[in-house]
């Protein structure tokens, strides 16, 4: 029985951790986190995909009670730039494409070709991140346009699982693991302060207790690895191998800034971006009163010194003078994440490049399923292989999804982007691409086993990317394409109508920082 878990880390990933068991368990489970005063952590700035609300749910949090404390933004989509060519871009909407008569809106799309940019004739979101709209009006109801074709509130968007919610945050990380510190140690989470100098195993190969500079032995029933890259518990004590991803996946590092930005006359878009350069991509992460920008390369194409040249360039004067934060990446996961009584959770578990935002997506499913599967005394060793299988799939499937980004694009400017086309592909992926090609992926045809990603993911991105040939099915030549040429009409006028009518996001997150401090809220 797992009567005390001992949490080594902090960061997101521990307290995201902490707070979820804390939620789960209440006091029938004793949590203590320690977490180093001397260690910094990796966070600068996160972005989520559409799943993380469930997690504030789970802890029942609001919006108001914690996104103005952490910064927070909306984010609709990401808006990839420079993918496909110079000047171009398009985006991967938190949004499925409509269905006529038995077709997705994408199969009538490449039949009818209305216009020229998929995500624009065949998304709402995409056209309110061209305009910066926030997806909440200002008295917090959330349009519905294209998710219940109405601009009413969102009940059935904001409450179930089976219908696409419309967005995901931004968040300064540093912001939400203090955030979520209080939260934790107020409901009871012990919290412990202390450098771990040992990690000490029991004739059986457990862990016994880890070792603190000041507060001597913690001892407990189940020890989580928060430590990141370093994998202290979970690769550095137990000695699980990490499996790489670098044959297909080679970014291996980044550099990033945090840039002050005024974002009343900047306006601030509800998306990431992904900008392309000559050896990886810059990511930008807006949020409010800052933005978060970083360049992800592969060192074998470049040098850290080139790449924080190329990163201050792209972010302009606003740059000048600040610190930039050089991180090496470790791309993969390791062999098992769960061993004996050690569960690696965030990047000591594994970490496939943040191009997908996926990073928060992995520390949510692992202790959500943690819980799932959690230590009872009996059938334990069940309990660990599911977990594992179940961890293990959601990484392999976004590495192939990712690593589909880069064969599909159509840039091939450089060596960097050549040799994207001839890295060796996973498990599978080529036979999927050549289905494709024929018919545009469906539930049957994308990864098989659960990794957060649609197959309407899929399809923005062979739209976007434009590396690779696709097709509209045979049969809409002999149908008729009336009704789906009128919804593509209504696309267009739903989405200008509700970028007139709602307000832009920097007005409403200045309008949520002002009801949360009581006084006007700066925009820098």
């Amino acid at each position: 029985m797992a009567n005390n878990v001992v949490i080594v880390g902090g960061g997101t990933a521990g307290w995201m951790t902490a707070t979820y068991l804390r939620a789960a368990f209440g006091d029938d489970v004793g949590i203590t986190l320690v977490e180093s005063k001397n260690v910094p952590t990796i966070g600068v700035g996160e972005a989520t995909f559409s799943t993380v609300r469930h997690f504030f749910s789970y802890l029942g949090l609001a919006e108001h009670e914690w996104m103005p404390e952490c910064h927070a933004s909306y984010k609709l989509a990401i808006r990839f730039e420079n993918w496909r060519a110079e000047g171009h871009h398009f985006y991967h909407p938190f949004e499925r494409p409509r269905n006529v008569q038995g077709f997705s809106l994408a199969d009538w799309w490449l039949h009818t070709r209305p216009g020229e940019q998929f995500d624009r004739d065949t998304s709402l979101l995409a056209a309110l991140c061209e305009a910066k709209s926030s997806p909440r009006h200002l008295d917090g109801a959330m349009f519905t346009s294209g998710f219940g074709a109405t601009d009413e509130p969102a009940k059935a968007a904001e409450d179930g699982r089976e219908t696409q919610f419309p967005y995901a945050y931004h968040f300064d990380a540093a912001l939400l693991a203090r955030f979520l510190t209080r939260f934790g140690t107020e409901r009871g989470v012990r919290h412990v302060l202390d450098d771990v100098l040992d990690v000490v195993l029991d004739d059986h190969g457990d862990i016994s207790h880890v070792v603190t500079r000041e507060h001597g032995a913690l001892t407990g029933d189940l020890f989580i690895d928060c430590t990141g890259f370093r994998g202290m518990l979970i690769n550095k004590a137990l000695g699980v191998p990490f499996e790489s991803f670098r044959e297909s996946l080679p970014n291996d590092s980044a550099v990033a800034l945090r840039v002050p930005v005024n974002g009343e006359k900047a306006g601030m878009r509800p998306c990431t971006t992904a900008t392309a350069q000559d050896a990886g991509w810059i990511w930008t992460i807006p949020l409010f009163g800052r933005i978060g920008t970083g360049y992800v390369y592969a060192g074998d194409y470049c040098t850290p010194e080139e790449a924080e040249r190329t990163l201050r360039e792209f972010a302009g004067p606003a740059a000048d003078g600040l610190a930039a934060n050089h991180i090496k990446m470790r791309i993969g996961r390791c062999a098992q994440s769960w061993v004996r009584n050690c569960v690696a959770i965030g990047l000591s578990s594994g970490f496939v490049e943040p191009l997908e935002s996926t990073g928060i997506f992995f520390i949510h499913n692992a202790v959500e399923q943690l819980v799932k599967h959690f230590p009872g005394g009996r059938d334990d060793e069940h309990r660990r292989r599911t977990y594992n299988r179940q961890v293990a799939a959601v990484m392999d499937g976004v590495r192939e999804f990712l690593v589909l980004h880069y064969y599909a694009a159509a840039r091939d400017d450089n060596a960097y982007w050549r040799d994207a086309k001839k890295r060796p592909l996973p498990d599978g992926l080529a036979e999927r691409i050549e289905a494709w090609g024929h018919q545009l992926p469906d539930a049957e045809s994308v990864f098989p086993r659960f990794h957060g990603f649609e197959p309407y993911s899929y399809t923005a991105m062979l739209l976007g990317l434009g590396g690779l040939p696709v097709r509209p099915p045979a049969a809409l030549s002999r149908m008729d394409d009336t009704a789906a040429r009128r919804e593509f009409a209504l696309i267009r006028d739903q989405a200008q109508a509700l970028a007139q009518r709602l307000p832009s996001q920097y007005a409403y997150l200045a309008h949520q920082q002002n009801a949360s401090t009581g006084r006007p809220a700066s925009a820098a």
